[in-house]
C-alpha cells in the first residue's frame, strides 16, 4: 500500500465526520445563504479545524462567492478545498536543511513522538547516504535515552548520550564536537518535553541553542516541534506554549491514522504560521513522510475514489527521498 492510500486510510474517521457533512451540505441546500454558511461552520469546527481557521475560511469562501456570482451550494465544493489548500502551502526552501550541515532540534511534550520521529528521520536520511548522529538530550528520563540508543543501533547511526540527569547542554556540546569531528551532515537532538515549568523549559531550551550557535556556528538551525494528532485543539495550545519560548521553524504531526481529528493540520498551520513539514502515519520508517498539502487536503476532503493511487503516488514521490526497502523492514 503506497503512502497516499495509507493517509486516505488514516483519515477515515476524520473524512467521515467533515467529508459526509459537507456532501450532505452541498447537496442538501438549494442555496447559499447564512443557514448554509452556519451548517459549513459547525462541519468544520467539530472537524477540528477550530474558531479562528474556520472563520477565516468562510470569509475567504463568501467573498469568492461573490466575485464568481456563484449560486450553486455544489459549486462551492472545489473553491472550499482550494481555499484550504492555500492556507497550508510549504514554501520551497521548506526541507532546505536535509541537504546542508544542519543540527535539528526537535522539541514537544512527552508521549507525542519525538523519539521515534527521530529514529524515522535517522533512518530515511541514511538512505539518503546522509551522515547523522544523534544526541540524547532528554536527559530527564533515562527511558527517553534507552530508546533513542535503540533506535540509533537500528538505523546504524551514531549517538551521543551521557546518563540521567546529565546536563542536556553538556550533551549538546557533546554532540556538536562530534558532528564536526566526523563531518556529519545532520546532528538530530532529542529534548526533554517538560511544560508544567516554562521557566525552566525556556531556559533549557535557550542553553542549548547557545551551545550550538557557539560551537557549531556553520551549521544551519532547525526547530521541530513534534504534536500529537489526536489531541485536537490541545495540540495548537502546545505549539504556542513552545513557541513563546524559543523559534519554531516547522511541525510535525504524528499519529494521524485513525483520528478524527486530523483537521488539526490545517488549523495549527493557519493559526500558528507555522508549516507543517512532515507527517505520520503509522509506525513503520515510511509511514513519516514529507508534508503534501495537495495530497492530504484530496484524502480529507475528497472521495478517495475521484484520485487514483498512480497520480498521488507521482506527486509525493516528487518531494519524498527515496528510502533503502532493506533498512525499512529492519526497523518495521
Amino acid at each position: 500500500m503506497g503512502f497516499f492510500s495509507r493517509l486516505v486510510s488514516g483519515l477515515t474517521k476524520t473524512r467521515d465526520s467533515i467529508a459526509s457533512g459537507l456532501d450532505s451540505l452541498f447537496h442538501g441546500f438549494s442555496k447559499i445563504d447564512d443557514d448554509f454558511y452556519e451548517e459549513l461552520e459547525e462541519i468544520l469546527i467539530m472537524g477540528d479545524l477550530g474558531v479562528d481557521t474556520t472563520m477565516n475560511i468562510i470569509e475567504n469562501l463568501q467573498e469568492k462567492v461573490k466575485e464568481e456570482k456563484i449560486k450553486e451550494p455544489a459549486a462551492c465544493r472545489q473553491l472550499l478545498i482550494d481555499i484550504i489548500k492555500d492556507q497550508m502551502e510549504v514554501s520551497e526552501d521548506a526541507y532546505a536543511f536535509e541537504d546542508r550541515t544542519s543540527v535539528v532540534l526537535i522539541i514537544g511534550v512527552n508521549g507525542v513522538g519525538k523519539t521515534t520521529t527521530i529514529g524515522k528521520m535517522a533512518s530515511q536520511l541514511k538512505a539518503r547516504n546522509k551522515k547523522v548522529i544523534m544526541a540524547a538530550a532528554d536527559t530527564f528520563r533515562a527511558a527517553a535515552i534507552e530508546q533513542l540508543t535503540e533506535w540509533s543501533r537500528r538505523a546504524g547511526v551514531d549517538i551521543i548520550a551521557h546518563q540521567e540527569g546529565a546536563d542536556p547542554a553538556a550533551v549538546v556540546f557533546d554532540a556538536c564536537q562530534a558532528a564536526k569531528s566526523r563531518n556529519a551532515d545532520i546532528l538530530l537532538v532529542d529534548t526533554a518535553g517538560r511544560l508544567h515549568n516554562k521557566k525552566n523549559l525556556m531556559n533549557e531550551l535557550g542553553k542549548i541553542r547557545r551551545v550550538i550557535e557557539r560551537e557549531f556556528p556553520e551549521a544551519f538551525l532547525e526547530t521541530l516541534i513534534v504534536l500529537d494528532s489526536t489531541t485536537g485543539q490541545n495540540a495548537v495550545v502546545q505549539a504556542r506554549e513552545f513557541k513563546e519560548v524559543t523559534d519554531v521553524s516547522g511541525i510535525v504531526l504524528t499519529k494521524l491514522d485513525g483520528t478524527a481529528k486530523g483537521g488539526i493540520a490545517i488549523a495549527i498551520q493557519s493559526e500558528m504560521g507555522i508549516p507543517v513539514k512532515y507527517i505520520g502515519v503509522g509506525e513503520q520508517i515510511d509511514d513519516l513522510q514529507k508534508f503534501d498539502p495537495d495530497a492530504f487536503v484530496n484524502a480529507l476532503f475528497d472521495r478517495p475514489e475521484d484520485h487514483t493511487e498512480e497520480e498521488a503516488e507521482k506527486e509525493l514521490s516528487e518531494e519524498s527521498p527515496e528510502e533503502d526497502s532493506q533498512e525499512s523492514s529492519d526497523l518495521s
